[in-house]
């Protein structure tokens, strides 16, 4: 590349107006919309696995979990935040978790910010094993069912992260560095959203997706996703800025790397589970 290039590169997320329409107080960001993305994706790729890779679910089935898992991944990505992120903070402004107005200066519609990863996926298995409980089926199928179609939709999500400005990586001098407008230091730094986007989005989802029909264990998928996920997150983590407040919370480590490590452990018990329950059937 030449340096216009460079320059125009390092430069683009300045020139992206977050805000798809702004009426009023009111204001829908490309965030949003990259949730409905993410969703909408999740979804026919669970349908295309009904119709192709042998699951007796039928549309209206996928349809009751989706808005299950929806709801799982709202509230659970929110209370994730509070818990992990800003216990402290939230604990004074109970309010602030579940309302999207401030009153400080007149009533405005601020939308709610903050949202876990970790939290999310806790919510979205939550509410798979309530939902399989509800409808009488076995959680394990369900899970292996979600796991590889969840990665491709979770790209759009750190995509929405990267139009935003936010969750921007530590200060570099790497020459595919950016700017970011919401870095109060402007300084050049890793778009490391965009490293997630394709280490946790499109390589676990490339990886997942064609193993998806292969003869293995229950839960094998939903272990693998846990693993490859949670290991290549705790690396992106060293290029990825923490929250000023939660630098590093034991020793080198962040609350992200952190999270990951008891994901991979996580990982680790649902695949031992399998092994068990196969064992078990044998016997």
């Amino acid at each position: 590349m030449n340096s216009v290039l460079w320059e125009w590169w390092q430069h683009l997320p300045g020139r992206i107006d977050p805000v798809l329409i702004s009426l009023g107080g009111f204001q829908l960001r490309y965030y949003g919309l990259m949730y409905i993305v993410a969703f909408g994706i999740t979804y026919f790729l669970l349908l295309y696995r009904t119709r192709r890779d042998g699951f007796r679910y039928a549309p209206e089935l996928v349809q009751d979990m989706m808005v299950w898992l929806i709801v799982g991944t709202i509230l659970g990505g929110r209370l994730g935040y509070v818990l992990f992120y800003d216990l402290a903070y939230y604990a004074r402004h109970p309010l602030k978790i579940i309302l999207p107005f401030d009153f400080s200066q007149g009533f405005r519609f601020v939308g709610i910010s903050g949202m876990s990863y970790h939290g999310g996926m806790l919510g979205v298995v939550a509410a798979a094993y309530l939902f399989g409980r509800r409808r009488g089926l076995s959680f394990w199928e369900l899970a292996d069912f979600l796991a590889p179609a969840v990665p491709l939709g979770y790209t759009f999500g750190r995509i929405g992260n990267f139009i935003n400005g936010e969750l921007y990586g530590r200060a570099t001098n790497v020459a595919w560095g950016m700017y970011f407008p919401l870095d109060p230091t402007g300084r050049l730094r890793h778009p490391s959203q965009l490293y997630e986007a394709f280490g946790e989005g499109l390589l676990c989802f490339a990886i997942l997706w064609s193993l998806r029909n292969r003869p293995v264990l229950k839960g094998t998928l939903l272990g693998l996703y846990l693993v490859g996920y949670g290991l290549v997150r705790f690396g992106i983590e060293y290029f990825r800025q923490p929250d000023a407040h939660l630098m590093f919370v034991l020793g080198p480590l962040t609350m992200g790397q952190l999270l990951c490590a008891g994901m991979v452990l996580g990982g680790v018990v649902v695949a031992l589970i399998g092994r068990r329950m196969r064992r078990t059937a044998t016997a």
